[in-house]
C-alpha cells in the first residue's frame, strides 16, 4: 500500500512517524557500522533536511531514538526545522531536568526525547568497521549474504535480525504503543534494521521477506493506530534491498 492522504490524519488516533537516519560516513565508505557511533555524511545531512520538511506537519508529543549519533543528528535537524528543542531524558539524575520555574516558558518549545540501546542498530560483531567488499572476500559472498539477509543467522559475535526483533518489540510495546493508545503523536528516529523489526511486527511481514525490505531515505513512513491496529497513511517501502 502506498498512499499520501494528509487530510486523512485523525487526531482521535495515535500517529507514529518513522524516520530512518541519513547516510553516515561509514555508509558512504561501504563499511559495516552496527553499534559503532559514526556521524552523518554531507549527503546524510541533506537527507535529514529533506525528511525534516516532510515532518513539519506534525506536532510531536515525544520522540524515541537510539543511543547513536547518526540518529541524534537526524532527529535534531528534524526538530530544528520546526523551531522545537529536543530535551534528552536522563532518568539517572535530576540535574538534567528543567526547573519548575522554567517550564511555563518552555512548554511549547520542548519535546521530550527518550533514548534506548534497545533501539540501536543491529550489532554486526566482527564485521563492524570492515569494508563490505573486503568482508565478502574474507568470509565468502554466500556466507555474507546469509548473515545479512537471513532472519536467524548471526555474523561472528553479532546479532541476527531475530535478535534485534526480540529487543526492539518489547520496548516498542511498553514505551510507544502504550502512548499511541492515548492518541499521542510520536516520532521514532531509527536505523534500517531496528525499523525493519518494528515494521515486521506492525505489518505482519514474514521472516523470509523482512530482510529484503528497503526503507526510504529522506521520507518518513506514517502510521495511525487505533484499537490495536496500525494503518499506513503515508510513505512506502519495497522489497528490493540487495547485497552491496
Amino acid at each position: 500500500m502506498s498512499i499520501t492522504m494528509r487530510d486523512s490524519f485523525n487526531k482521535e488516533k495515535g500517529t507514529l512517524v518513522f524516520v530512518r537516519h541519513g547516510e553516515s560516513r561509514f555508509n558512504e565508505l561501504n563499511v559495516f557500522t552496527g553499534w559503532l557511533d559514526i556521524p552523518l555524511s554531507v549527503k546524510g545531512i541533506q537527507e535529514a533536511h529533506q525528511v525534516a520538511e516532510h515532518c513539519k506537519q506534525f506536532s510531536y508529543d515525544a520522540v524515541f531514538t537510539s543511543h547513536l549519533e547518526r540518529a541524534h543528528e537526524t532527529l535534531l535537524i528534524t526538530l530544528a526545522r520546526q523551531k522545537k528543542i529536543g530535551l534528552f531524558d536522563h532518568q539517572s539524575a535530576q540535574r538534567y531536568d528543567v526547573s519548575v520555574g522554567a517550564r511555563p516558558f518552555l512548554a511549547d518549545k520542548i519535546i521530550p526525547v527518550y533514548t534506548s540501546r534497545a533501539l540501536n542498530e543491529r550489532a554486526y560483531g566482527d564485521l563492524q568497521g570492515m569494508n563490505k567488499t573486503t568482508a565478502a572476500k574474507k568470509y565468502g559472498t554466500a556466507r555474507l549474504l546469509k548473515w545479512r539477509r537471513g532472519f536467524f543467522e548471526r555474523p561472528p559475535h553479532g546479532e541476527s535480525l531475530q535478535d534485534v526483533y526480540k529487543r526492539v518489540i518489547p520496548y516498542v510495546k511498553k514505551m510507544i504503543i502504550s502512548r499511541l493508545k492515548r492518541n499521542e503523536t510520536l516520532l521514532l528516529v531509527g536505523h534500517g534494521n531496528t525499523l525493519r523489526a518494528v515494521i515486521k511486527h506492525i505489518d505482519s511481514i514474514s521472516d523470509a521477506d523482512i530482510p529484503f525490505v528497503e526503507l526510504p531515505f529522506g521520507r518518513p513512513l506514517i502510521y495511525q493506530y487505533s484499537r490495536g491496529r496500525f494503518d499506513r497513511v503515508e510513505g512506502e517501502y519495497d522489497f528490493t534491498r540487495r547485497l552491496r
